[in-house]
């Protein structure tokens, strides 16, 4: 993909630009790009729909309706906000109307825990982890559950609050206050871990 990146858009990174750039060619012919798209973001898709479906055969149905809506969608993107928030929008409101059909949504942190322990770790490494993990599951169990995928793209999709508004559509402030509480909670319950170990 070399050449690809347009200097001439300031205030855009690399990826950014690199995303722009590939919808364009795509929507002017080049129809077999989008797999270029797909390899960046169906990791993230994918995770997105097993945090709404919890299990590899859903999750795996919705990145491929997701990511056939986004095709069909691409001529209507304008490059407003990044490639990955306007996908992960139509990921949201995909998941979120199949949730309200089935009434459940389960947090990213719920998945993590089989990723925690590397080989090598010690015991008490892998208890702080686990215990890390157990915090975040309980400050999200915590919240009213229209917004526990706010913490989950806030803490494990690293989108900042704009980008989670423009995604869930739910207000930037309330988006706030959540994280914020999800943070309290966190380190309210580390610390008592960390008393604990003393």
């Amino acid at each position: 993909m070399n050449g690809i990146i347009d200097e001439s858009q300031p205030g855009k990174n690399e990826a950014e630009v690199n995303d722009q750039l590939i919808v364009n060619q795509i929507v002017s012919g080049q129809k077999d790009l989008f797999r270029l798209l797909i390899r960046q973001y169906e990791k993230a898709v994918y995770g997105m729909g097993l945090s709404f479906f919890r299990n590899s055969e859903d999750a795996s149905d919705f990145a491929q309706e997701v990511f056939l809506k986004a095709y069909r969608s691409l001529s209507r993107f304008e490059g407003r906000s990044r490639f990955s928030t306007w996908l992960y929008k139509i990921a949201y409101n995909t998941a979120l109307n199949e949730v309200n059909r089935r009434k459940e949504y389960h947090s990213l942190a719920e998945e993590e825990a089989d990723k925690l322990v590397s080989h090598g770790d010690t015991p008490e490494r892998i208890a702080l982890r686990n215990a890390a993990r157990e915090s975040v599951q309980a400050a999200i169990k915590e919240l009213p559950e229209r917004f526990r995928i706010c913490v989950d793209l806030f803490f494990f999709y690293d989108r900042s609050y704009i980008e989670i508004e423009a995604i869930t559509g739910i207000p930037v402030n309330t988006i706030k206050s959540h994280v914020f509480r999800a943070k309290i909670i966190l380190r309210d319950k580390l610390d008592q871990l960390k008393r604990s170990a003393e």
